[in-house]
């Protein structure tokens, strides 16, 4: 058996370490991790259409890890299996994950239906990092029941997730300016479910009233992406002393209801499988833009002089670096041809003019 198989039938019987070491391959992209989600998805094929992703996303300090902390309580409470992938921001000097979520959540360490993974953005602007889908795949290979993906606080423009996630839930906490976050559309856009962190405090109801004016503006103007109309839950997760009526759970029995009809609709709807479908078409825009950005940092300084000074076009440039992207893809040789026409172009038009002779 060649090592590639014996690691896989490591990984296919439920080794952990298996499954962590293989999450590296994929984030460091070394090719045994392509081997081994090709040969995982191959032999788990059905695990990984039945995995529920859910999305969790939010400003930073809305209460994303502590209200993570209890979902995953209230999953293994159903005897549910549950990864984490939490996207942390990166260093901008080793590229690792600075917050470490794993810190975090060491109560579940020794719990082997638990399983908690960090995994650096890496300067992505969308909030997930480009190895984030591999990973996603790897873990519902393995065979857990619930993915939850806890992305790096959320901008306008990071809306990843909501590509990504069955089930994508907005976290948003009084006194923070999210009243403000509300009103805006790409968290409309992007929310399932409002879970509205910290409950507890004296400024949650009017950021309620905020969120649910929100939604209702969105019903209006009609733009949503799904029929579904966000449901808004309040939660004290980690409150020493619950609002009056809420229950003793702090409402995450609630926000479970609303995540189970929200999957209910998918399922009823067929939505689901339109969001599966584009989180196929997510990963490969990922690892095409990434081949892209590597081949354009790998074109010479001589053709970026070239550019500056006009003797080079823009899009040469591109034709060369998507040659040089699909050759480390293994294949666009007519692409290479391409590129190759271009810079001749490029040199033709640049030389001077042959003087005419007259006879």
């Amino acid at each position: 058996m060649t090592p590639d198989a014996t690691f896989q039938a490591r990984f296919l019987a439920g080794d952990v370490r298996a499954l962590a070491r293989g999450l590296s391959w994929l984030e460091a992209a070394d090719p045994r991790g392509e081997r081994l989600l090709a040969a995982a998805r191959g032999a788990a094929s059905g695990r990984v259409d039945a995995v529920r992703v859910v999305g969790l996303t939010g400003a930073p300090g809305a209460g994303k890890s502590t209200l993570a902390d209890r979902l995953i309580e209230a999953w293994r409470t159903r005897g549910q299996r549950v990864a984490v992938l939490a996207i942390d921001p990166s260093s901008p000097y080793s590229g690792g994950a600075l917050l470490g979520d794993r810190v975090r959540m060491t109560r579940w360490a020794g719990d082997h239906g638990v399983f908690v993974r960090s995994m650096a953005s890496r300067g992505r602007t969308g909030g997930l990092a480009p190895a984030a889908l591999d990973a996603l795949a790897l873990l519902a290979a393995f065979g857990f029941d619930v993915v939850l993906l806890e992305t790096v606080g959320v901008g306008q423009a990071e809306v990843d997730v909501a590509a990504v996630a069955d089930t994508t839930i907005v976290a948003l906490a009084p006194g923070q300016g999210d009243d403000v976050q509300a009103a805006k559309a790409g968290l409309m856009e992007i929310a399932d479910v409002f879970a509205l962190t910290k409950a507890d405090r004296p400024e949650a109801e009017r950021l309620a009233r905020d969120v649910r004016d929100a939604i209702g503006l969105r019903d209006a103007v009609g733009t949503p992406r799904s029929a579904w109309r966000p449901a808004l839950v309040a939660v004290a997760a980690g409150a020493v002393e619950r609002p009056p009526g809420m229950a003793a759970d702090g409402g995450v029995g609630e926000l479970l209801e609303a995540l189970d009809a929200h999957a209910a609709h998918l399922l009823r709807s067929g939505e689901g499988d339109v969001r599966r479908s584009g989180r196929t078409r997510l990963a490969v825009e990922v690892r095409g833009q990434a081949a892209m950005q590597a081949a354009l940092a790998n074109l010479p300084p001589e053709r970026w002089t070239a550019l500056a000074e006009g003797r080079a076009s823009a899009d040469a440039l591109v034709a060369e670096a998507l040659g040089g992207a699909l050759r480390g893809l293994g294949g666009a040789e007519e692409v290479a041809a391409a590129a190759a026409a271009a810079v001749a172009a490029d040199a033709a038009e640049a030389a001077p003019e042959a003087p005419t002779g007259r006879g």
